[in-house]
């Protein structure tokens, strides 16, 4: 069985939205979401939203509105993961854990923070002038939302991957520092093939622009905000370029492709500028009534998507409270009652760690120059630990030999026998399902 592939797409509550959302983000990521080989994370991002946003009404009337968009374009709650950001209370404290192993030069480094230093620098005032630490820490803030759930993809525009960028650097310092693979190292998936929508001026549509197309217009204001789109001076009858139109290209990421055709067809024959306007208001208005009556029903009970969002959040936390229970052992915030600490752990914690993450194996060299491996349970106890061997491909080898071993008994002592130290022995009972749990999850992910 393979694996299905996770991917989190998060949306910031600090506005309204907008045709652009709906062609660059919500559209795409809906129709990805029903493929079989996906498994959907979708989260409003309201923490996220405190860093640009000091007005608490805008916040959850933002946090409304952006929930029914989604949900009145079609997405399944049943089918994916829809959550609250603050309704999971494992992100802000696995964004603390995260904090400690990050460089404050990488930091230092992120697109958003550099771009208000450079900013101030301009103006001569001094370079932290107006930055809240809440900008500067939302890098640490987002990889916590995408390696809490071990995402493996993340669909972002360009100026967001160096984001994603970050989230691996931080999730690899991590593994290396507590010596485990505890996270995914998520990619950046940009959709070359989603429109970027120009906004009434010409510029792309954006709120910092001022010149959106809000999603949900009744439709006499929406026709009036079409009306209302920048166009040259060119007259009815005088050919007019589709590629340089921002009502075409609008027109083009709603239409099909015998509709684009029809519409660059007129375009050569001097459609007038207030017929093309009509055309595109009325493809806008096909494509979203529906869709609009949905979202003014939804908008009118919000208790109803509280109930979506609730039973969302507990559906997630049945993977990061596992999750964050093994990353807590990992770090040492452990109970006391022993000194090791791992006895203490109930058989039933360590049923639920071992539940959320396989066994490990640790590769690792030596002062004596020799490569070394052990096998660890989920919980961190030792199962197999490995002689020197003089490089890491033999090393390598020897692990590849015990996991495609699983649990057949026989071949897995043979492979222990060439794995250990001479004179030296395991208890075998314990490495089987461990290897066997190891070579099922290398299976599902090939």
């Amino acid at each position: 069985m393979t694996q299905k592939r996770r991917v989190l797409t998060g949306i910031t509550t600090s506005g309204t939205p907008h045709l652009g959302n709906y062609v660059g983000a919500i559209r795409p990521a809906i129709a990805a979401s029903l493929r079989a080989d996906v498994e959907s994370f979708f989260f409003l991002a309201d923490y996220h939203a405190l860093v640009k946003c000091d007005d608490p009404a805008r916040v959850q009337q933002s946090t409304l509105e952006i929930a029914a968009s989604w949900l009145a374009c079609g997405l399944d709650p049943h089918k994916v993961f829809f959550y609250r950001q603050s309704d999971i209370p494992e992100i802000p404290e696995l964004t603390w854990m995260l904090t400690c192993v990050t460089a404050k030069g990488l930091l230092n480094r992120a697109h958003a923070y550099k771009a208000a230093v450079d900013q101030n620098t301009a103006a001569q005032t001094d370079e932290d002038a107006g930055i809240n630490a809440g900008l500067y820490m939302y890098p640490v803030l987002m990889a916590a939302d995408i390696l809490i759930f071990n995402a493996h993809e993340v669909p972002v525009g360009r100026d967001q991957v160096q984001h994603i960028e970050i989230a691996r650097d931080i999730g690899q310092r991590f593994n290396h520092t507590y010596q485990s693979d505890y996270f995914v190292l998520p990619e950046s998936r940009i959709e070359e093939n989603v429109a970027t929508l120009p906004g009434t001026d010409g510029r792309k549509m954006s709120k910092s622009y001022n010149n959106t197309i809000p999603l949900w217009l009744p439709a006499k204001d929406l026709k009036k905000a079409v009306l209302g789109i920048v166009t040259d001076s060119r007259e009815p009858g005088q050919p007019k370029d589709p590629e340089t139109s921002n009502i075409f290209a609008i027109y083009q990421a709603f239409a099909s492709a015998e509709e684009t055709a029809a519409m660059r067809r007129a375009f050569a024959d001097g459609i007038g500028w207030g017929d093309a306007k009509q055309k595109l208001f009325e493809r806008l208005d096909v494509e979203l009534a529906e869709k609009r009556e949905r979202y003014d029903a939804l908008i009118r009970h919000p208790q109803d998507i509280e109930e979506q969002l609730h039973v969302g959040a507990g559906r997630a936390r049945e993977r990061t409270r596992a999750f964050i229970e093994k990353l807590r052992w990992a770090v040492g915030v452990r109970t006391l009652d022993t000194a090791g600490g791992l006895a203490s752990m109930s058989s039933a914690t360590k049923e639920v760690v071992a539940e959320a993450a396989p066994p490990q194996v640790k590769r690792y060299r030596e002062k004596d120059g020799k490569f070394y491996f052990k096998l660890t349970s989920a919980v961190g106890e030792l199962l197999l630990q490995s002689r020197g061997f003089d490089s890491p491909q033999e090393s390598g080898r020897v692990v590849d030999t015990l996991i495609e071993a699983g649990d057949d008994a026989a071949v897995v002592s043979a492979a222990i026998r060439n794995a250990l130290p001479p004179g030296e022995s395991v208890d075998e009972h314990a490495v089987r399902p461990a290897l066997a749990r190891l070579k099922a999850d290398r299976m599902g992910e090939g």
